[in-house]
């Protein structure tokens, strides 16, 4: 009789709740994880894993930890406990790197500047995982460490180059995992695995300790079970790093709380496969009939040209510029197809170099007007769905099909975010992707996350992102609220839409008085500084980019104003005051120490039919 799979739910927020609650310690689950992975079977999944006795060793110094601090060790270790595994052309401490070619390997004395942040950040790392080779390929058949099968139907490619690490978070070994990105290798074996794949602006997560693919194109991506748990990952590994010079730091685009405006490909291509094309379709009519979705066809031949250029122009150039004397000294060590497409980087010349770039800069302007008054794109995550079969016949062709909708994100400096969305008639996963511009990193995770609630699919997120924009690399202003901005209320989107974090919850100075303004829609109180009589009124203080500032000031109507407040510490910051003339006539609320209570007050009264009085 086959002994029953744990089936340890590891999402983000049910194994901090756990921990919380002591039902489970990271050593408990990091047990259920090594006997899963054993009775599962999949060793292609893995290069290699971290000793158990190291494993052991990491989750035992957790639980000290647990025990000692409480629930104040979530704060300070965002990640406590959480189970991840790292693609092997990542670097980690004294784990071998072999990028899937065994002749390759070497052991770094240091870890990948991403997952040193991670593990700093409470996790627990599991093991590397398999790929194809030199991160060469969409499928994950390229590997002498096996193909790596998909997690619902083992006979179908798994995709890659990210296979083992998109496997592994599809088949509950780890919450989440790092993979990398040069032409869809983030987004590919997340659409095939019906799990979420997030490949964030380039620069936005350090390469520092990846073994480049392009190094002008390459990315470290995220594959988690749910969108919020792949933000997650994010706030913690974004970050500038001095230490890799494709590292930048990226200005965020806000969330949008109204309606969107979404483009499509006119003439969609599926290379004859008809079920993922009446996929598409439905997942469309299921956007279509959405009150805030605008749905726009676009020429998508610009973005389909570019991603042309990804392996038919001197791009292949610098994947032979990575692997570097290796090719020729050890180049039967790399796998025969792997080595004819790197191979192809001989032929071409600088002249041809530069030919390519003006070229895919002419249709990088293309795309920007296609794209002007457009907040994202929604493409099919792949086209089809090759079985490992289909692959050994035509491997190339078929590897090329599948980067038709991801070979131009990285050319055209993109943000993508592919997410399941249904299910083929067939029973295999279809996903779709979210595109936007540079910095859209936080827009498409909140997008995404209403637009799976509202089209029905099987991604569940325990937490909203639309609150927790990165953490921010810019000039930033304090912002305090007393009324309609609070959490919650009806004008709170407009500090969401400037990009804002709640930064804390607490009271103005003893100096004030609130009031019920009349007239106003929605309600608003107004908040006036005095001499004597005052008390201290609850607020909140907002974080904001300083370069949305202006915007949020030009929509803040008349009698309001911002001024500057004097808060319960003593520290002054800008919040909204009101013009003295409003306050003639109107109810003075004091008493009640804030618009919250004086609202819930309201609505008490309100349903008991009882009076309001001070």
């Amino acid at each position: 009789m086959t002994a029953t799979i744990p089936q340890l739910d590891l999402r983000l927020a049910t194994l901090k709740t756990q921990y919380a609650q002591r039902t489970l310690l990271p050593s408990d689950c990091i047990a259920q994880i090594s006997k899963r992975i054993e009775q599962i079977d999949r060793p292609e999944i893995w290069i290699s894993r971290v000793a158990q006795d190291v494993l052991a060793q990491r989750a035992q110094e957790l639980d000290r930890l647990l025990l000692a601090e409480g629930e104040a060790v979530f704060t300070r270790l965002p990640l406590f406990g959480i189970p991840f595994a790292v693609k092997d052309n990542i670097d980690v401490e004294n784990m071998a790197t072999t990028a899937g070619c065994p002749a390759f390997a070497y052991t770094p004395t240091s870890s990948a500047h991403v997952v040193a942040k991670l593990l700093a950040a409470g996790a627990i790392l599991i093991g590397k995982t398999n790929l194809d080779q030199f991160a060469t390929g969409l499928v994950g058949t390229r590997s002498p460490f096996g193909a790596v099968r998909n997690a619902l139907q083992p006979d179908r490619v798994s995709g890659g180059s990210s296979s083992g690490s998109a496997v592994a978070v599809a088949l509950d070994l780890v919450s989440f995992s790092l993979g990398t990105d040069t032409a869809g290798s983030g987004r590919v074996p997340a659409g095939l695995n019906d799990i979420v794949g997030f490949k964030p602006t380039r620069g936005l997560l350090s390469a520092s300790g990846m073994v480049p693919a392009c190094r002008t194109l390459d990315c470290i991506s995220v594959f988690a079970r749910s969108i919020s748990n792949a933000w997650a990952v994010m706030q913690v590994a974004a970050g500038f790093d001095p230490h890799d010079a494709y590292s930048r730091e990226v200005p965020m685009l806000p969330v949008k709380t109204g309606s969107y405006r979404v483009a499509v490909p006119k003439s969609p291509e599926f290379f004859g496969d008809t079920q993922a094309q009446r996929s598409f379709e439905e997942v469309l009519s299921k956007l279509r009939s959405l009150p805030n979705i605008d749905i726009r066809e676009i020429d998508f031949s610009p973005f389909r040209d570019a991603a042309s250029l990804l392996y038919q122009g001197p791009w292949v150039a610098e994947r032979l510029a990575a692997v570097g004397e290796f090719f020729e000294s050890h180049h039967d060590a790399i796998d025969p197809v792997v080595a004819g497409i790197i191979g192809q980087g001989k032929k071409f010349s600088a002249v041809d170099t530069f030919n390519a770039h003006y070229r895919l800069a002419d249709l990088k302007r293309k795309a920007e007007m296609i794209l002007a008054d457009i907040d994202f794109m929604i493409v099919p995550t792949a086209p089809t769905f090759p079985s490992i079969d289909d692959l050994k016949e035509q491997p190339v062709i078929r590897n090329s099909e599948l980067g038709y909708y991801t070979n131009f994100v990285n050319f055209f400096d993109m943000a993508a975010l592919a997410i399941p969305a249904t299910q083929r008639s067939d029973g295999l996963p279809f996903g779709i992707t979210l595109i936007g511009p540079a910095g859209s990193d936080h827009l498409l995770a909140d997008a995404a996350q209403k637009l799976t609630d509202s089209i029905g699919t099987n991604v569940t997120s325990e937490t909203s992102v639309s609150a927790s924009p990165l953490p921010f690399s810019e000039a930033t202003i304090q912002i305090a609220v007393v009324g309609a901005h609070l959490d919650g209320q009806p004008l709170n989107w407009q500090l969401l839409e400037c990009g804002a974090r709640l930064s804390e919850a607490t009271t103005t100075s003893a100096q004030y008085k609130l009031h019920a303004l009349s007239g106003t829609v929605p309600p608003k109180p107004g908040l006036e500084r005095v001499a004597h009589d005052g008390k201290p009124i609850a607020l909140e203080v907002w974080e904001m980019p300083i370069r949305h500032f202006g915007k949020f000031v030009a929509n803040v109507p008349s009698p309001l104003a911002i001024g500057t407040l004097e808060l319960s510490d003593g520290r002054w910051v800008k919040g909204f005051l009101c013009e003295p003339i409003a306050i003639q006539g109107a109810t003075d609320i004091t008493h009640f120490g804030g618009w919250r209570a004086y609202l819930d007050a309201t609505a008490n009264a309100r349903s008991s039919g009882a009076s309001l009085t001070a």
